[in-house]
């Protein structure tokens, strides 16, 4: 506007200074400070891919109290390490060999953007098993699939033999996706794509609720695409 253009409802003369009384008492509609405050927490949240999934609360299992605790290096690689060695996780996370390997996994994601966040699987304060969440919409998966916005995958372990086999997986599965799907309002399904090999797995994501919606070639496996539906959480 001209300088010496007085500004709409102001009472001082053109080109006079203003007087430090002379403001708007402005009210904002309740709605639209609701609706700013939404879209801030909005654009807050965006700057963390997974919802700040360390403040994640447990979730009540009928195998126990289950939570995602992030993965630590200096604390959980020897562990992480014991497990991949195990002859049956080896065969399809191909992860075996000294620490060094494991680490290298690990800090793939530790030191990346956020979009996928190693977790030890922790049952009633005891870690037992593994977990990656992952942002499934920004991840090469995406590119075999009808990728939407904010879909969230899955993978897992379960790192004790005495833990398997006997319907614990499929508990924390369940467990896992409710945990996604509370905390992240804005995903609509979660997905899983475990080796079509491994057979005890895709019965597990079964039994969880989840549901095989293709089969898909990815680069180091061919995979059964399963997905657990938002709209069908307490139906499956």
């Amino acid at each position: 506007m001209p300088p010496t253009e007085a500004r709409p409802g102001s009472t001082t003369p053109p080109g006079a200074e203003p007087s430090p009384d002379d403001t708007l008492d402005l009210h904002l509609p309740e709605e639209l400070v609701a609706l700013l405050a939404a879209d801030e927490q909005s654009r807050s949240a965006e700057g963390d891919l997974l919802d700040d999934l360390a403040r994640w609360q447990p979730a009540v299992t009928s195998a126990g109290l289950f939570q995602l605790v992030p993965v630590r290096l200096d604390r959980d690689l020897p562990l992480l390490t014991r497990w991949m060695n195990d002859p049956a996780v080896a065969a399809f996370w191909e992860l075996q060999g000294p620490e060094d390997v494991t680490a290298q996994h690990l800090r793939a994601q530790l030191d990346g953007d956020g979009r996928s966040v190693p977790c030890l699987g922790v049952l009633d304060s005891t870690p037992m098993s593994y977990f990656e969440v992952y942002r499934a919409d920004l991840d090469p998966l995406a590119r075999h699939y009808p990728a939407r916005p904010h879909d969230t995958g899955i993978h897992l372990l379960i790192g004790g033999v005495a833990d398997r086999g006997r319907g614990v997986g499929t508990t924390l599965i369940r467990a896992a996706a409710d945990l996604v799907l509370d905390h992240r309002p804005r995903c609509t399904r979660v997905l899983a794509e475990p080796d079509l090999r491994n057979t005890p797995s895709v019965a597990a994501f079964l039994g969880a609720g989840f549901r095989l919606s293709a089969e898909v070639d990815l680069p180091d496996k061919r995979a059964a695409l399963m997905v657990r539906d938002r709209a069908l959480r307490h139906v499956l």
